[in-house]
């Protein structure tokens, strides 16, 4: 069974489960997209901070010339990055991407941080990540602001470069500051989130507001432990913690799936990837069965607080979730 369809306020649709395209290696990238596509993934999610979207775009091209799919079948989404935040800067990058996807829109395409960064010519260096210069890491700001930067997304919306526009990473206050000025409100707003950060204020205000919400990092510290980061390999990993293995063994399920529950039952949409085919297949089976009230609580239960996406931790600053 299909995942079902999240209604955007932007009128578009938007598949409820995706696939993530962070930490997807270059080399394997088209055929992970090629293989998620013939599984039924529809919703693909990608940024240009990732480093691969040539490669995605390769398996979506292969996909749709192999007859799998029709373009209009997909939903893709990308991410203007922190360097390209200048009200002139943004159509310019949007179109290269796009360029590096070939396709002609993006379904969704959602400012990735609230942290306007000097800009760095994607000639010179891409994709820039945080530093200015790669010798001397150094993080140097813009004066850009978020209204800036979000007229020069509506207008994306206007010239058809993307269907819907959202963010990600944003608090609360942000949100309420920009739909003071916003003509075309954002669709969804991407968050870290799982039973380690439940968020449950800001969830209630994007809810209020008719804002789409997007889970990423579902099986919390999963993501980080690769990366080395010490506070994900001091803590428990979910797959394993007692509350959700029991709710898994209930439910025949594996842990993954509880907790991918946990979020799409809530409303929320999620975006886990996985390398491997019955994974792959498993991730996108988690709005066929139900959870109970008590079990989500549970869940929900966990909350510590604790984000492991937090440029605090891994630059030293931009303390955007101060």
């Amino acid at each position: 069974m299909a995942p079902p369809n999240l209604k955007l306020s932007s009128g578009h649709h938007m598949p409820q489960v995706g696939f993530g395209l962070w930490k997807v290696a270059n080399e394997t990238c088209a055929d992970t997209v090629y293989n998620a596509i013939k599984v039924g993934y529809r919703l693909f999610d990608g940024a240009c901070d990732y480093g691969n979207e040539k490669e995605a775009g390769e398996g979506v091209a292969r996909a749709i010339k192999d007859g799998l799919v029709k373009r209009e079948d997909l939903f893709l989404v990308s991410k203007l990055w922190n360097s390209f935040h200048e009200g002139d800067k943004v159509e310019p990058i949007c179109k290269k991407q796009l360029e590096d996807w070939g396709i002609d829109y993006f379904d969704l395409y959602i400012v990735h941080f609230p942290v306007a960064l000097k800009y760095v010519d994607p000639e010179t260096r891409y994709p820039p990540g945080w530093t200015y210069s790669e010798s001397d890491g150094d993080v140097q700001l813009s004066s850009a602001s978020i209204q800036e930067t979000w007229h020069a997304m509506e207008e994306l919306v206007h010239k058809g470069y993307a269907k819907s526009i959202g963010v990600s990473n944003f608090q609360g206050s942000l949100i309420l500051d920009l739909l003071r000025y916003a003509k075309i409100r954002p669709a969804t707003l991407q968050i870290e989130h799982h039973p380690y950060l439940v968020q449950p204020t800001l969830l209630q205000l994007a809810k209020s507001e008719g804002i789409a919400v997007t889970a990423y990092s579902s099986f919390g510290p999963q993501s980080f432990i690769e990366l080395e980061w010490q506070n994900a390999k001091d803590t428990p990993v979910l797959f394993k913690h007692p509350i959700v293995t029991a709710i898994a063994e209930k439910h025949k399920k594996t842990p993954a799936q509880v907790l991918l529950r946990w979020s799409t039952q809530r409303g929320l949409a999620v975006i886990p990837k996985s390398n491997n085919p019955e994974r792959l297949q498993q991730n996108l089976e988690v709005t066929d069965f139900d959870l109970d009230k008590d079990e989500l609580d549970a869940i929900s239960g966990l909350d510590r607080q604790l984000r492991f996406n937090n440029p605090t931790d891994y630059l030293g600053t931009l303390h955007i979730f101060a």
